[in-house]
């Protein structure tokens, strides 16, 4: 079957065409997913305007004789598409592209190409990695850059932007290909599609890109991090990027008023804020640790089993509220926090018994999920209340020796 044609490297910006069908299969589906969808089939046309997934790039989107295209795909220079009714081959059909994500996916795109040309030619990184999804953009590249080379990298490409640079796209003579200096992720063969920025990025690269540089609004790094050695990061251009930031703005707004504070000091309320409750709750945790001790001095000494329930402990209380009952109990301490609602955190512990068999008790019959030594284990469940002190009452007794005293 010969290649497809491709439209969109004539002109990114059609959103419409004609095309004669070349072949119709039904998608390949296992027995589970044909049982739960419809039937889908793939049709092959003499060319296209639908970009498929490739170069990291997510297919466009849009449809065929108003039939919803729900995928596009590309294998030794034929473009497969996907779609929920069959064609059959020789007629004729009335592609559409959905334009608003197409003109998106170029604007992430042109900006990709500058900030990997940027990042190449001033730090020698080579962009390993590359993603457009429809939501998240990110590049990888074999080496790290700081925050303050990231805000060069960011503030160069926005110049480039200013400029409004023609973009080129085109296919070399192969003897002008073989002297041309460009980026490339993988050794390539045949025709190779050169994108060009002038100024600023020479690469090899299949999807269409804006016209000019200024069409891209605005380049934004959103986010960094470090990735096998080097650094990903995450940006968005253009109306991603104005989306992004109203997204932002919209948050910033609300915790301006959460907090009472304008915007421009908005970090430095939630800093104080967060340094008022740092010192609430070491003031809880010293009054929770005053209150167990006064509870744990109030029960029996040489009690034999103990069962206890608390409203809230923190999980560093709950374990001291433990180690002080063990001194006073003979046999095994059982300590459960929470509610009925939101489920109950338990330890079990023993300085005398292997508590382990207990806790296995509480897997089978309230599959509980926890674990640890002979001497403690903790854990959680989500029964209740009464459900735990059935079990107690009723079902633990092989594994108590002596009396099991409630604690509510």
């Amino acid at each position: 079957m010969m290649t497809t044609k491709k439209l969109y490297d004539e002109d990114a910006y059609r959103t419409q065409f004609n095309a004669s069908v070349l072949s119709c299969e039904p998608h390949p589906v296992s027995d589970k997913e044909a049982e739960a969808r419809i039937p889908l089939y793939d049709i092959v046309l003499d060319q296209t305007l639908f970009f498929p997934e490739e170069g990291g790039q997510n297919a466009d989107t849009g449809s065929v004789n108003s039939h919803p295209v729900l995928d596009v795909q590309i294998k030794d220079g034929i473009i497969v598409h996907t779609t929920d009714a069959p064609f059959a081959p020789g007629s004729e059909i009335t592609g559409q592209i959905d334009w608003k994500p197409r003109y998106s996916n170029m604007q992430q795109h042109s900006g990709e190409h500058i900030i990997s040309g940027l990042v190449h030619s001033y730090f020698g990184y080579d962009n390993v990695g590359f993603h457009l999804g429809v939501k998240n953009v990110t590049l990888d590249f074999n080496g790290f850059l700081t925050p303050e080379q990231l805000e060069l990298i960011e503030t160069l490409a926005n110049e480039a932007i200013y400029q409004n640079i023609e973009i080129n796209a085109v296919y070399p003579p192969k003897e002008q290909l073989d002297i041309l200096e460009y980026r490339s992720k993988i050794e390539l063969t045949g025709p190779v599609r050169i994108v060009t920025i002038p100024g600023y990025d020479i690469c090899a690269c299949c999807a269409p890109h804006v016209k000019r540089t200024g069409e891209i609004g605005i380049i934004k790094i959103t986010d960094a991090v470090r990735y096998k050695g080097g650094i990903r990061i995450s940006i968005q251009c253009g109306n991603r990027a104005l989306e992004d930031f109203r997204m932002k703005q919209q948050q910033l707004n609300a915790i301006s008023v959460l907090l009472s504070a304008k915007q421009e000091t908005a970090a430095d309320a939630v800093a104080k804020l967060k340094e008022d409750m740092f010192t609430l709750k070491g003031q809880m945790f010293a009054l929770q640790n005053s209150l167990i001790e006064q509870k744990a001095a109030a029960i029996l000494q040489e009690s034999e089993n103990l069962l206890l329930f608390e409203s809230h402990l923190e999980p560093a209380m709950q374990k001291n509220y433990a180690n002080l009952l063990t001194e006073k109990c003979s046999g095994i301490c059982i300590i459960f926090t929470g509610n009925d609602k939101e489920g109950y955190r338990y330890i079990i512990a023993s300085l005398s018994q292997d508590v382990r068999p207990l806790n296995n008790l509480l897997k089978t019959q309230l599959q509980a999920k926890g674990g640890g030594s002979k001497e403690m284990v903790q854990g959680s469940c989500h029964s209740s209340k009464e459900q735990i002190c059935h079990l107690f009452e009723n079902c633990a007794g092989q594994y108590l020796n002596g009396r099991l005293q409630l604690y509510t």
